[in-house]
């Protein structure tokens, strides 16, 4: 890539999808990026991860980018804080719920349950896992990480660089083989 294009022709580059654009464009402004986004998150793995986050809106967006409205490096640094606010919420947010879950998991009130109760709770939660255990390793990883890890599937798409859509359709596979699964599952109650 020629070393004398400007900030514009780069962008109108990389609305093309040329990708040595978008290397070049990286090469000319990620430490600035990086050590800006490191003083507002103070973490460099999370400082990484604004980087990268905004090559990824660049490249998929280019053509937000207005010239007219200013220089592309006010654009950038502008969407770098935007971003690493955005992921200092989100950690937050997480933090405060992995703080009440391990809260509440230290304060198990007793739930007046009877053996056998406890005892059937246990057995489900097994075939649970059994059943979860059995779906293929793509279906397994979002169903994770949207069930238990808390992520939405918007986020997972993002995370796992995979299109919205397939995440939606390997939850929804994964909860329909989950539900044949797991279909006669506590019909022993109801039965008594």
């Amino acid at each position: 890539m020629n070393g004398t294009r400007t900030d514009q022709e780069l962008m109108m580059l990389i609305v093309n999808k040329d990708a040595d654009a978008l290397k070049f464009l990286y090469d000319k402004y990620e430490k600035p990026i990086y050590a800006f986004a490191y003083r507002i998150v103070q973490d460099a793995m999370m400082a990484e991860e604004v980087v990268q986050e905004l090559f990824l809106r660049i490249w998929k967006a280019a053509e937000r980018y207005d010239a007219a409205h200013g220089k592309l490096t006010s654009w950038m640094f502008a969407l770098t804080r935007n971003i690493a606010i955005d992921l200092l919420r989100k950690k937050q947010n997480r933090t405060i719920v992995q703080t009440m879950e391990a809260e509440q998991l230290n304060q198990i009130p007793d739930s007046g349950k009877s053996t056998e109760e406890v005892a059937l709770e246990g057995w489900r939660g097994r075939e649970i896992r059994e059943a979860l255990h059995e779906l293929n390793p793509d279906q397994k990883q979002v169903v994770d990480l949207i069930y238990y890890q808390g992520y939405t599937q918007q986020e997972v798409s993002d995370q796992q660089a995979i299109p919205l859509g397939t995440v939606k359709s390997r939850v929804r596979l994964a909860l329909k083989q989950l539900r044949g699964r797991l279909a006669g599952v506590g019909k022993e109650e109801v039965q008594r």
